[in-house]
């Protein structure tokens, strides 16, 4: 049995536990309410702590389990959730000041769904205002715990802290240019995107609607299988779910990966990389390998026009998303969100309508592509993650270079799975991706395992105490 403290055990780990008795459910919640109260104060994850109503949830999943009726892997766990995520008994601020103490009329989809599989629900979790690059100087902004200087991530910077530091054993974050996948690959931990309508947005504060996703984060592959099993699916409350069924992602866990065949972009996603990047790809490309992959050299279409069409497209919904509060309460945003909404006011009818034919062409290029592999490998950044005073300066350009390899699948809608495969320097985390086809998600995460499987990346953690 592992020696590891058990606020750093995987949620499955945590699951296991639990369903023995081994753990309790009411005692386990205190716990990491104690490590929120001694290092929350440094980190800043939490932007609403629920402690009163997460240890009434912990006694009642914990009579249920006396009982023996488990709900499955989640029942009992304690997790949080981004703070654009709607509940009616707390606040949802989206990282925004002017919304810090709205109350919803009703609780998000994703959010129920946890619940019912049983999950404690910690608090909320701080993010950039409006899911945008930079935080409101008015609202917490996260710090990495692996390294004080180095940049948690946006725009679940939340999520990634509380996670990686122990203060949750899984999240939920949302992506709309890569904001699952920054702060999984700087805070070391598994993220995955889904598929485009796998998960429902009914009540999650949108920042582009075309272009959000909402997935978990956790610690390992299977912990992002039991977190998805939970929360995918239709939903009618939200017409732009998917009707496919949804497979059993814990299930098809450990089916192995002999034969998958691995994309290899050499001109996109290997070459100009860093040096510290690229020790990470190769690594994983050759575990992956050991494994039982194939790899198969790929040509990734051009992205300058892509990646225009997807910033046209963010900037007009995004202007969608605050009409009710922008420009009437400029005054009170900001300075990042208010640049970025000030810019939407200038996108054309022109540029609108360009960016939708562009974006139909680009899906069905990659699409193309993915005829002749399973999934692609890449990395999340071409360099290791930017310093926090770095980003800042970087997101008062154009985001175009940092976003490369996470915007266009944002823009595709293509599920994408991002893994801790070594450190920099710093000691800080370096992460990768593994992009699939639509609704691909089981067969990601089963790369995910098999990854994981051979490898210890995942079992680190930051020295906190």
């Amino acid at each position: 049995m592992t020696s590891e403290p058990v606020y750093y055990l995987s949620l499955m780990d945590v699951s296991a536990r639990l369903r023995s008795g081994e753990l309790k459910p009411t005692a386990l919640t205190e716990s990491i309410l104690a490590r929120i109260a001694r290092h929350d104060g440094e980190l800043k994850s939490y932007t609403t702590l629920l402690a009163d109503r997460a240890i009434a949830k912990a006694r009642q999943a914990e009579g249920e389990l006396n009982r023996g009726f488990w709900r499955g892997p989640l029942h009992g766990v304690p997790i949080a959730v981004k703070d654009l995520c709607y509940t009616d008994f707390a606040p949802t601020a989206a990282g925004m000041f002017i919304h810090k103490n709205f109350v919803p009329p009703y609780t998000s989809t994703v959010v129920e769904r946890l619940e019912r599989a049983g999950a404690i629900l910690l608090g909320k979790l701080s993010m950039t205002e409006g899911a945008f690059a930079t935080h409101h100087p008015g609202m917490p902004t996260p710090v990495n715990p692996w390294h004080a200087d180095v940049w948690t991530g946006a725009s679940s910077s939340g999520s990634g802290a509380a996670t990686a530091a122990g203060l949750c054993y899984g999240s939920l974050g949302s992506d709309t240019g890569g904001s699952i996948r920054f702060p999984s690959s700087g805070c070391g931990l598994t993220g995955l995107k889904p598929t485009w309508g796998r998960v429902s947005r009914y009540g999650v504060f949108p920042l582009s609607d075309s272009l959000d996703h909402i997935g978990p984060m956790t610690r390992t592959a299977a912990d992002c299988a039991a977190m998805l099993d939970a929360i995918a699916g239709a939903d009618p409350c939200d017409p732009t779910t998917l009707l496919a069924p949804v497979p059993d992602y814990v299930a098809c866990l450990t089916a192995g990966i002999r034969g998958l065949r691995v994309g290899i972009a050499q001109s996109y996603a290997f070459e100009g990389m860093g040096e510290e990047v690229l020790t990470v790809l190769n690594g994983a490309r050759d575990a992956l390998v050991a494994s039982g992959a194939r790899f198969v050299p790929v040509e990734f279409p051009p992205i300058t026009d892509p990646m225009t069409a997807w910033m046209h497209l963010c900037l007009a919904e995004a202007a969608i998303a605050h009409e009710a509060t922008y420009p009437s309460r400029a005054a009170e945003y900001g300075p990042g969100l208010n640049g970025v909404l000030e810019a939407a006011g200038k996108v054309t009818a022109a540029e609108l309508g360009k960016a939708h034919i562009l974006r139909d062409r680009f899906t069905g290029q990659v699409a193309g592509m993915f005829r002749d592999i399973d999934v692609l490998l890449i990395p999340v950044m071409s360099a290791p993650s930017p310093s926090a005073a770095e980003w800042d300066e970087m997101a008062k350009g154009d985001l175009a270079p940092a976003l490369r390899y996470t915007a266009p699948f944002d823009l595709t809608g293509m599920p994408a799975l991002t893994m801790n495969g070594g450190f920099d320097k710093r000691g800080a985390p370096i992460g990768f991706q593994l992009v699939g086809k639509h609704l691909s998600e089981d067969l990601l995460l089963r790369a995910g395992y098999s990854f994981q499987s051979i490898t210890d990346w995942h079992t680190r953690h930051p020295a906190l105490d």
